[in-house]
């Protein structure tokens, strides 16, 4: 896996075993940093930042795991990048590249909502939105309402026109109170660009289900 994350691959051999704790869920492993990284590359190709810093986040962004049902939800951010700190002081990381990296990792979350103060934190946060949404985000979010018993859709009012949005207890919910609306979020012009073609797909994907139910 390390070798995918090429120029950086000694540092992910020394972090991926750091960057998914035991017991975390399947829409929060491997695969997912993986793929996180190759949308911040392409982002990064496009907008520039400091490519090491934002590997490092990346492969650190999720270090602490805290299920999205938890009330500590919210926490998780701030928890995984003073984890990240430390892992990054080990490494013999400078103070300035580890407040770099533990900025990012602290920004990239949704319901953390904390102010974007770098290029390389904005580039980590939509490279991170971007595996919520599209196609992969469709398989994401239905893998997780699955995971915390939730159904796929209310069977009389997929939509919502007479009940309040649920995404809890429904997958497709999860669409209106949070997915479709992520692309007004991204930061950077590349991102954003990336970010309309993965929700036209959700877009698609959802008036799809529609007809067939």
């Amino acid at each position: 896996m390390a070798g995918h994350f090429a120029p950086f691959t000694a540092l992910a051999e020394r972090l991926l075993p750091l960057s998914s704790p035991a017991g975390n869920d399947g829409s929060h492993d491997e695969g997912h940093i993986l793929r996180v990284w190759r949308n911040a590359a392409a982002i990064q190709a496009g907008e520039g930042g400091d490519p090491r810093l934002i590997a490092a986040a990346v492969l650190l962004h999720d270090c602490v795991s805290v299920e999205k049902t938890s009330p500590q939800r919210a926490q998780a951010s701030k928890l995984a990048a003073e984890r990240a700190e430390t892992i990054l002081l080990a490494e013999g990381w400078s103070a300035a590249d580890r407040a770099a990296v533990a900025h990012a990792v602290h920004a990239h979350s949704f319901s953390a909502r904390v102010p974007i103060e770098s290029l390389e934190a904005a580039i980590v946060q939509d490279a991170d939105r971007l595996d919520a949404i599209g196609l992969i985000g469709v398989a994401r979010c239905f893998y997780v309402a699955g995971r915390t018993g939730g159904g796929l859709f209310h069977p009389l009012d997929p939509m919502a026109e007479h009940r309040p949005l649920d995404d809890h207890a429904f997958a497709l919910d999860h669409f209106e109170t949070k997915l479709l609306r992520l692309a007004d979020t991204f930061q950077t012009a590349t991102g954003r660009a990336m970010a309309q073609r993965r929700t036209e797909a959700l877009r698609q994907f959802r008036d799809a289900i529609l007809s067939e139910i």
